[in-house]
C-alpha cells in the first residue's frame, strides 16, 4: 500500500511542479516563455565558460578509478559501513557520488542491474542517488568558472551534508523497505 502512494506521487510530482511555476509566473505578470529562453541563453554561456574546468574534473576522476584507490577504500572501510547497516557494494557509490554524477550513475546502473530495481541495495542506491551532490564537480567546475579562489568552509560543509545525506539514505532506505 505504502509502495503504491508513493508510486502515485512520484507519477505526478513533476508535473505538478512545473505547472505550479507556470500558473505562479502568470499570475505575478511574468512574461514566463520570455524569462525561460533568457535563462536558457544564460544557461548555454554558462556551459561554455565551464567547459575547461569539467575535462579537468573528469580526467581527475578517471585517474582516481584506473589507479585502484576506489577498490582499496571500498575494502578499507566496509567494516565500518556494516555497522550502519550499509551493504559494501553500495561504497564504491558512496565514494563517486561527491565526484561526479555521471560517475555514481554509472555505479547505480551497475547495482541495479546486478541486484535488481526492488533490492535493498537497487534501492539504496537511488535514495543517496537523491540525498547527495556532486560536492567536488561543484566546488570545481561552478566556482572556477568565477574565479572565487577562497572556499572557504564550502568543501567541509559540502562533504559534511554528503555524509548525512549518505547516512539518511541507509537509515531510511531501511526504515522504508524493511529488508
Amino acid at each position: 500500500m505504502f509502495i503504491k502512494v508513493i508510486e502515485a506521487i512520484s507519477n505526478y510530482a513533476i508535473p505538478l511542479i512545473i505547472v505550479g511555476f507556470l500558473v505562479f509566473g502568470m499570475s505575478k505578470k511574468v512574461k514566463v516563455y520570455e524569462s525561460f529562453t533568457e535563462g536558457a541563453k544564460e544557461g548555454f554561456t554558462t556551459a561554455v565558460r565551464i567547459i575547461p574546468f569539467l575535462v579537468a574534473m573528469l580526467v581527475a576522476i578517471g585517474v582516481f578509478r584506473a589507479s585502484g584507490a576506489m577498490g582499496l577504500l571500498t575494502k578499507a572501510l566496509s567494516p565500518i559501513t556494516n555497522l550502519i547497516g550499509m551493504p559494501g557494494e553500495i561504497l564504491p557509490m558512496a565514494f563517486m557520488r561527491p565526484l561526479s554524477g555521471g560517475g555514481a550513475e554509472g555505479i547505480m546502473t551497475d547495482l541495479i542491474t546486478t541486484h535488481g530495481p526492488e533490492s535493498l541495495i537497487g534501492r539504496m542506491a537511488a535514495v543517496m542517488m537523491g540525498s547527495t551532490e556532486t560536492t567536488f564537480y561543484v566546488l570545481s567546475v561552478y566556482f572556477g568558472s568565477v574565479s572565487v579562489k577562497k572556499q572557504r568552509h564550502a568543501l567541509p560543509v559540502g562533504l559534511l551534508a554528503d555524509l548525512a545525506g549518505l547516512i539518511t539514505a541507509v537509515l531510511v532506505t531501511r526504515l522504508f523497505f524493511g529488508m
